[in-house]
């Protein structure tokens, strides 16, 4: 199967360290089957399997996130610090052997051969993240802004304090703290700029 040229490009353009383990999960994904295509849904690249979604790969800026598009399929060890289920990968040496992704390869590819459906029933719910003071502040100080934040669903909110929690230093957290609030007032997500309109 042809790579999606979206997914090359996805990958080049993202950071020194990220690239790596993208381009290793991307290679381990195809090796599982020669039924696996590629497709990009949500601004990320995703790896579909007999039209059905298997897993997706994402790139932060100081992590790479992975995971399984079924609930039934995770590791051992699985993580909720971050999307997916193999928690902060910030190099190739934080992700499981080669021959654990590929065995989950292979459950969740059974999965959707055996017609069984993902994410069936309630899903726990994942801890808050902390709202960082400054950002808590900022929402105060704006009557439309916090009127909005108070109806945003958990996964909204996750959003930006993850964006603003990972900033690497005060000026870059400032500045997206700025941003954020002036979005949140217009009532838009994090990620509005990839949600269907």
């Amino acid at each position: 199967m042809a790579g999606d040229p979206r997914i090359d490009a996805y990958i080049a353009k993202q950071a020194d360290f990220a690239r790596p383990i993208l381009t290793h999960l991307r290679a381990l994904v195809h090796a599982a089957s020669p039924d696996i295509a590629e497709a990009v849904k949500w601004g990320m690249p995703f790896f579909t399997y007999r039209d059905r979604n298997l897993c997706n790969m994402a790139s932060f800026q100081r992590h790479v996130a992975f995971g399984f598009w079924h609930d039934k399929v995770k590791p051992e060890s699985a993580s909720e610090e971050a999307m997916g289920q193999f928690g902060r990968i910030e190099s190739l040496s934080d992700l499981p052997a080669d021959t654990d992704i590929t065995a989950l390869l292979a459950k969740a590819m059974a999965l959707i051969d055996a017609g069984d459906k993902p994410r069936s029933g309630p899903k726990a719910p994942r801890a808050p993240l902390p709202l960082h003071p400054d950002f808590a502040t900022a929402i105060d100080a704006n009557p439309a802004a916090a009127a909005i934040w108070a109806k945003f669903t958990p996964g909204k909110t996750r959003d930006y304090c993850e964006w603003i929690n990972d900033a690497r230093t005060d000026e870059t957290r400032d500045k997206r703290i700025t941003q954020a609030v002036e979005w949140i007032a217009e009532g838009k997500g994090r990620n509005w700029k990839y949600e269907k309109r």
